[in-house]
């Protein structure tokens, strides 16, 4: 696909870099030339100097060729307008603009293509969360993604010495727990990735990643993990949009205490959240704070600041002084590859928060949904089975006789039963029929291609 991108921030940068991957044609448009170069260095893309609400810029980036044109400038009205202009000057079929105002929401008449014609769109503060709050519902997880409207779970989860899966082989312990109802799609050991399968051995402080129905997950995580005490008491570091978000949407759900380093901030911290909220003027790597505050009978320490040093070292002390899980923002992904599993249990991007978003825009065939893993190595993919035996690859097809390249997984199929959906664990004589949703774990990103490729119905297939 030929993809424009405006804006080459940190959420512009992480987009470019997933999407340029993938061997898509992108070009990056931004008034910083010296910014654009170090993009240009490192990645395979072409940059435009330029503002990109201008008509003779986005000419010049080739918008009268282009598939797709995302706006993730950090201007809300900047992101608007391009879209605007980019329909309805170029007629680009897809516009995606990340909007961090809760004014604008999807479907609104405002976004339509009368209005500003934006097609999606995206808000990484928002996403972060929503990651966030999966992991606070599920504290035995490192990764909560969900599909078919929340009716699969794909699961990543430590496993814990002593647990039912610690020890056994995958085919061992579906007869040791058959009441466990789940499916084991990867396996990882010290960061490689382990063959997946039924004689594969687990052995405690693998990382595996697991795909249940809706009502199997907490029996699924406590199965592969340590049982968990429900999260009660949250500490928060850094009152900007994503802190103030989170501590608004754990309102009546948890104890909060907000640390800020700006008076201003806390002022208005205060006046936004209940007073049951506790909001702090200080430095969240600030020991003395930390341990008046009792940091240590924290469930959870989230550092949320601008700064990824901040939450890195915010994080650490937290954790030194007791707090029992913690997690930091990190933006740049060298940092949150290095962090991720050290003292710091949950490395946070905001960026591959929101990439899943994004990327079931560019999957062709019938893709419903797409989640990044592993900081954007692996991939989960759900597509829709459509047509019939001679028009598609998969409908009429066992599933070991599904062409998947190899190491793709089936993870789960959804199907309507009883009019109802239902997420299926696959077996090895289960045939796909026409409108089943199938979830399938990708080890590397460049195995998409060949999988978009299975959900394509063909008229002369055969």
């Amino acid at each position: 696909m030929n993809i424009i991108i405006l804006g080459a921030g940190r959420v512009g940068e992480s987009v470019a870099e997933s999407l340029v991957s993938e061997q898509n044609d992108i070009t990056v448009i931004d008034p910083d030339p010296e910014r654009l170069h170090l993009l240009e260095d490192r990645l395979e893309l072409r940059g435009v100097v330029g503002n990109g609400i201008q008509p003779s810029v986005l000419r010049h980036a080739g918008a009268q060729d282009a598939d797709m044109f995302v706006a993730c400038s950090t201007l809300d009205e900047t992101n608007l307008v391009a879209c605007k202009v980019a329909h309805d000057v170029f007629s680009i079929p897809t516009t995606i603009a990340r909007i961090r105002s809760p004014e604008f929401l999807q479907g609104e008449e405002l976004l339509e293509p009368g209005g500003f014609a934006v097609n999606k769109v995206i808000c990484p503060e928002a996403s972060v969360t929503r990651y966030i709050h999966q992991l606070i519902e599920y504290p035995e997880a490192l990764q909560v993604l969900t599909f078919s409207q929340g009716q699969a779970y794909l699961l990543a989860v430590r496993v814990a010495a002593g647990s039912q899966l610690a020890g056994r082989t995958i085919s061992e312990f579906s007869a040791h727990a058959p009441d466990v109802v789940m499916r084991v799609v990867a396996v990882y050991r010290r960061e490689q990735e382990t063959p997946c399968e039924a004689g594969t051995r687990v052995l405690p402080g693998d990382e595996v990643f697991v795909v249940v129905d809706r009502q199997h997950v907490r029996p699924a995580l406590h199965a592969v993990a340590n049982v968990s005490e429900p999260v009660r008491r949250v500490m928060i570091a850094g009152g900007g949009r994503v802190g103030l978000r989170l501590a608004r949407s754990l309102v009546g759900k948890c104890e909060v205490k907000l640390i800020e380093t700006d008076r201003r901030r806390c002022e208005y911290l205060a006046e936004e959240l209940p007073s049951s909220m506790l909001v702090l003027h200080g430095d969240a790597s600030d020991e003395e704070l930390l341990m008046g505050e009792n940091v240590g009978d924290m469930d959870l320490f989230v550092a949320l600041t601008s700064d990824d040093e901040d939450n890195i070292m915010a994080a650490m002390l937290a954790k030194r002084l007791g707090a029992r899980r913690v997690m930091a923002l990190i933006n740049r992904r060298a940092y949150a590859d290095m962090m991720q599993g050290s003292a710091i249990d949950i490395a946070v991007s905001p960026s591959q928060a929101v990439i899943g978003e994004l990327l079931t825009h560019v999957r062709r065939g019938a893709v419903a949904a797409v989640h990044s893993l592993r900081r954007g190595a692996a991939e989960a993919l759900e597509g829709v089975a459509h047509g019939d035996p001679k028009t598609s690859q998969l409908v009429g097809r066992r599933v070991e006789q599904l062409r998947l390249p190899a190491g793709a997984r089936v993870g789960a199929i959804v199907r309507a039963v009883d009019g109802a959906a239902r997420a299926l664990m696959p077996h090895h004589d289960m045939v796909i029929e026409s409108g089943d949703h199938i979830v399938i774990y990708l080890p590397h990103k460049r195995l998409v291609r060949e999988v978009e490729r299975l959900f394509q119905v063909k008229a002369t297939f055969l």
